[in-house]
């Protein structure tokens, strides 16, 4: 397996590669894998020639220093997870100095508003971060095909976006959710939680799938209230946000039309962050 901390090495054995005109796909991740990754990898492996996925914590999306400093970093046990999918999956597990260089910010992007919905609203600068670093990713990958879990589902298409505005030639890939046997989505933030805590949190998908049922027979305002109160009658969760919205603008809908929707949700349980969403069509 080939591991590159520097992306001019990177580059070099990718152009190498590319010289029998073979396909690169690409999982950018922040590394704590789990069997959501290993699906986006075995699809990649799938589909294309060769597949790299980088393992890189971005400081510029979080907002939150402690969550930060606190987010797992485990390289040696994600490079053992990468093996049982495949031994010739190219590792890029770069450095802050060697994707930001002394200069750690991110840039300012217009994604047409999908920045300002949901995640947005409670994380601000967060997509500036996302943004900042996939395109820096993809600049030195050049993939073909990028594989993306549709549990981040506002940055599944944020990062259409962005590639779409810039022109990028390379094809962004939506891949369904994982999750634990008891519902819950598979999340790095998961090894945060105690046992008890991954036992509760299953009340996250539960009720999920309860304003799914709801959707074709009562008003979104109804399932909004719904679902606050089942919170509020759990009071060791923090509901952040609850939101009914249109798939393609992610703007918040009232009345239902003939358009895709998905209810996103945003709780803490034990002071981590937990997100979810589910298609409602």
């Amino acid at each position: 397996m080939l591991i590159f901390n520097n992306k001019t090495d990177l580059k070099a054995q990718l152009a190498k590669l590319r010289e029998t005109n073979s396909g690169v796909g690409f999982v950018p991740t922040m590394g704590a894998l789990h069997n959501g990754h290993l699906s986006l990898l075995k699809e990649s492996v799938k589909h294309n020639s060769h597949t790299v996925i980088s393992i890189f914590v971005n400081p510029t999306q979080f907002n939150n220093p402690e969550d930060l400093e606190k987010y797992p970093r485990t390289l040696e046990t994600d490079v053992d997870k990468i093996k049982t999918v495949s031994e010739d999956i190219i590792v890029f597990a770069p450095s802050v100095k060697e994707m930001y260089d002394d200069n750690i910010t991110s840039a300012n992007f217009s994604f047409d508003g999908l920045e300002n919905q949901m995640e947005g609203r409670f994380r601000p600068g967060h997509f500036d971060g996302v943004g900042t670093i996939v395109k820096k990713l993809f600049e030195i990958v050049e993939p073909d095909n990028a594989y993306f879990g549709e549990k981040d589902f506002q940055q599944l298409q944020i990062v259409k976006k962005m590639v779409e505005k810039n022109n990028m030639p390379v094809n962004v890939v939506g891949c369904p959710i994982l999750r634990e046997e008891n519902g819950l989505a598979m999340s790095s933030r998961n090894q945060r939680l105690s046992e008890e805590d991954k036992t509760k949190a299953a009340l996250i998908y539960k009720t999920l799938t309860e304003a799914r049922q709801l959707f074709d027979s009562h008003s979104v305002e109804y399932i909004t209230e719904y679902v606050n109160n089942i919170f509020k009658a759990h009071p060791e969760f923090e509901m952040e946000y609850f939101e009914v919205a249109e798939e393609d603008t992610l703007l918040p809908a009232s009345i239902k039309e003939n358009k895709k929707y998905r209810a996103f949700i945003a709780v803490f349980l034990s002071n981590i962050r937990l997100i979810d969403n589910i298609s409602l069509n």
